[in-house]
């Protein structure tokens, strides 16, 4: 389970607009707006409510203790006006606001009431401007609802924590923790390894403060360079961790494995490890059982097919044969005017020709009228629309297969009325 409510929306409008639907008011455009996310039943899960401000997270805390200590107890629904919720707002702070320099020491101000609330006075604000629902026809997990921003949002705040003075007081000095004045180590702390200038802050702070000081002095003096940048929320844009790639069908996918494998064997000949690129195919380890499957009846299904066009051609061949039988006369006529032989082949070649051109537009029209009732059949049973689709190219192809097969099949019996002698054509009555 996740509590966390906030997603970056994907950074194409148009895969946007096929995922969702717009319920309400409009899709964020500024760094500064969000959009709220509500599943099919227009419903949120109860740690949105919280994380917007909408119930009291005093409630959220008794929940869990009444979960640790077996203590049944009811969950209440609340009902939302969404005109209530578009153009709601709320602040948002960055790690780097909660740290104040003093005496030469940063010290962590979340405790410290005055300081937070004078904080969100000045803090900027994120405006909700509409309410999306998943899509009835798109392909996506279930959500229970959540916020949705814009990367320009993610970017601003990676570059205001990066401008902010801790920030860059800790990046130039990377092997020091600007925490604890000392160089990074393993060290436990202890309150001897506190300098003088921490020491008198102590002293200046309420038993309570002091506390929750020493606490966070705790956790940070085993810390690593690294943890103290998570800490801040420092973040090199130019080096990512992960890109996340949304193939827009199967092929594509299959395509851009296909090139990242191709670039890890040449890294891996160059003896360039390090620059190998590690990857979790989420779809294809997902459908890999289903993709095998799928596999098989496709195979069975072609096997079908070909057996019908061997069929089908031996057909085609035996209708020329006897149109070359009965016709036998008649070419006995057209050699004896002057025809070639090449000309008698011909006139059995385009007549099987227009047969095959004919065959394969009639399947095409029968096709495309059993779309139209197998694909409302479908939308009533499973909710999917236009899953029977005969593709442009595909029709295209299948009638020049279909051309092709009945040339073929009609080669021989067209060979053996050319060779026919025009004499003995003649005779025949």
């Amino acid at each position: 389970m996740s509590t966390d409510v906030f997603a970056e929306m994907f950074d194409n409008q148009e895969m946007n607009n096929q995922l969702y639907d717009l319920v309400v008011g409009s899709w964020p455009t500024k760094y500064n707006e969000v959009i709220l996310l509500v599943d099919e039943y227009n419903e949120l899960s109860d740690f949105t409510l919280y994380a917007l401000g909408l119930k009291d997270s005093k409630e959220l805390k008794e929940m869990y203790q009444n979960i640790v200590n077996g203590i049944p107890f009811e969950v209440e629904h609340t009902s939302y006006d969404i005109n209530d919720l578009v153009g709601m707002k709320f602040k948002f702070l960055l790690n780097s606001d909660y740290y104040v320099k003093e005496n030469g020491i940063w010290v962590d101000k979340r405790n410290n009431e005055e300081y937070m609330l004078e904080l969100l006075n000045n803090a900027e604000q994120l405006t909700i401007t509409g309410i999306i629902k998943p899509n009835e026809e798109a392909i996506m997990a279930s959500t229970t609802g959540g916020i949705l921003y814009l990367k320009d949002l993610k970017e601003y705040v990676i570059n205001k924590i990066n401008e902010s003075n801790i920030a860059k007081e800790q990046v130039s000095n990377p092997n020091i923790n600007i925490f604890t004045g000392k160089e990074f180590s393993n060290e436990e702390f202890n309150m001897s390894s506190l300098s003088k200038e921490q020491l008198a802050y102590l002293q200046s702070l309420s038993p309570e403060e002091m506390a929750s000081v020493i606490e966070s002095y705790k956790n940070l003096y085993g810390a690593t360079y690294d943890d103290v940048l998570n800490q801040i929320g420092i973040i090199d844009l130019e080096k990512p961790t992960a890109i996340n790639i949304y193939p827009k069908d199967f092929d594509s996918k299959e395509e851009i494995i296909n090139i990242i494998n191709n670039y890890n064997e040449k890294q891996k000949e160059n003896n360039l490890d390090e620059n190998v690129i590690n990857y979790s195919d989420l779809v294809g380890v997902m459908m890999s059982g289903i993709t095998t499957i799928i596999d098989v009846i496709s195979y069975v299904l072609m096997a079908f097919v070909s057996i019908s066009l061997v069929v089908s051609s031996i057909m085609i061949g035996i209708i020329t044969y006897i149109s070359v039988l009965e016709r036998t006369k008649e070419i006995g006529i057209l050699r004896a005017i002057g025809a070639s032989k090449k000309d008698i082949s011909r006139v059995f070649n385009a007549e099987t020709f227009i047969e095959g051109l004919t065959a394969g537009v009639m399947g095409i029209l029968i096709t495309l009228l059993l779309t139209i009732p197998i694909n409302i059949i479908i939308k009533k049973l499973a909710n999917i629309s236009n899953i029977a689709v005969l593709p442009v190219k595909g029709a295209i192809i299948l009638v020049i297969i279909s051309v092709v097969l009945t040339i073929v099949a009609g080669l021989i019996p067209a060979r053996m009325a050319s060779k026919k002698d025009p004499v003995e054509a003649l005779r025949v009555d």
